[in-house]
């Protein structure tokens, strides 16, 4: 019976390689490759508007359309998991339209098995990068729109 919501391929493909991860160091060490494989973030895009809320950690980030109206991501952070966090979602939600943007949750993280080893202050803040991305992504004007 297929699942209600069926995730995109690029979140499958990343549930699937934490999954093979049984240790949860081995987890944090892929999670930090993904915070280490983002493009370099500009200083001038730390901006209030960017930042996102509730983290502990200074964290920005930023959308914006590709030439295929696709969605694609930056972002930075002053710490490793949280940069982590910002490298995995936007691999995971980058290429996406907006809409398929709008209708994901950020349940997958559970079946990654990361939630499982992270301190609830850095779960929360997983959530909270997801969802200001998610905005993000949402509040941009497509241009066939304008």
């Amino acid at each position: 019976m297929p699942s209600p919501t069926h995730l995109p391929d690029s979140i499958d493909l990343i549930v699937k390689r934490f999954q093979r991860l049984t240790d949860p160091k081995q987890r944090y060490e892929q999670l930090i490759l993904y915070g280490k494989k983002l493009a370099e973030f500009p200083e001038t895009f730390k901006l209030p508007e960017n930042k996102v809320q509730g983290c502990v950690s200074q964290v920005y980030v930023m959308a914006k359309l590709d030439d295929k109206e696709r969605v694609v991501f930056a972002g930075d952070s002053d710490a490793l998991i949280s940069k982590g966090f910002v490298g995995l979602l936007s691999v995971c939600m980058g290429g996406l339209t907006q809409k398929e943007i709008e209708l994901l949750t950020p349940d997958f993280i559970k079946d990654t098995g990361l939630v499982a080893s992270l301190t609830p202050s850095r779960a929360n803040g997983f959530y909270n990068v997801f969802k200001k991305m998610q905005q993000q992504a949402i509040a941009i004007e497509l241009p066939s729109v304008r």
